[in-house]
């Protein structure tokens, strides 16, 4: 199956339409169901040092950053949504375009999830090259880009009766899903190793690191 990066109906829509709103609901849930929460959380609490500061691009709602990671580390999220309601004092939240931003905040991780699916080889090379020489290490989780995932998809769908702009872009997300060494194959970084598996249930798990 062929990558296909489409548009998605919830980057579309302002943050607090309703059906915004509730897409994004149910995208935790589905979360939880694909892991991917809890495989960076777990990345994270192996590999945070005191110091570290983490970046995470696509925050969306801001939902993955927890205090217990560590009290001590500066968490900071870019997206082009304001800054979400319960979102920390501790943490910092700059609203703007990742690509147009004179320059991401220093960081030594940065975390994506759900995001990098969203651009084509082209942007994802150039997302790169703006990763800061201070980073280390890259985790993202993304859609498995699998034939029996897009039947999970529609199966979840039908069973649960998820919103229209759920079942508008899961499918999507899921065409343009990666597989393998895609990802590090687009993102173009020199000298970084990396390491990618797909899981059961759709999810793409990708580190790298220096």
């Amino acid at each position: 199956m062929l990558r296909l990066v489409q548009p998605e109906m919830l980057d579309a829509l302002p943050p607090t339409d309703p059906a915004a709103m509730q897409s994004r609901r149910e995208l935790r849930w589905i979360n939880q169901l694909m892991g991917n929460h809890r495989w960076l959380r777990r990345i994270l609490r192996s590999q945070l040092r005191k110091t570290d500061r983490v970046l995470e691009i696509g925050a969306g709602d801001g939902q993955l950053w927890q205090p217990t990671l560590h009290p001590a580390s500066h968490w900071a999220a870019l997206d082009l949504s304001p800054r979400p309601k319960g979102w920390p004092q501790s943490a910092t939240w700059h609203q703007a375009d990742l690509f147009k931003i004179p320059a991401w905040p220093d960081a030594e991780i940065i975390v994506a999830n759900l995001f990098l699916h969203h651009f084509n080889s082209e942007s994802l090379a150039t997302l790169a090259s703006r990763i800061p020489p201070s980073c280390r290490l890259l985790l993202a989780c993304e859609p498995a880009r699998r034939p029996l995932h897009l039947w999970q998809g529609k199966a979840l769908n039908f069973l649960l009766r998820l919103s229209e702009v759920t079942r508008h872009d899961m499918l999507i997300s899921i065409r343009a899903g990666f597989l393998g060494d895609e990802l590090a194959a687009s993102l173009q970084l020199p000298g970084w190793q990396h390491r990618a598996n797909c899981t059961l249930l759709g999810a793409y798990h990708f580190m790298a690191w220096r």
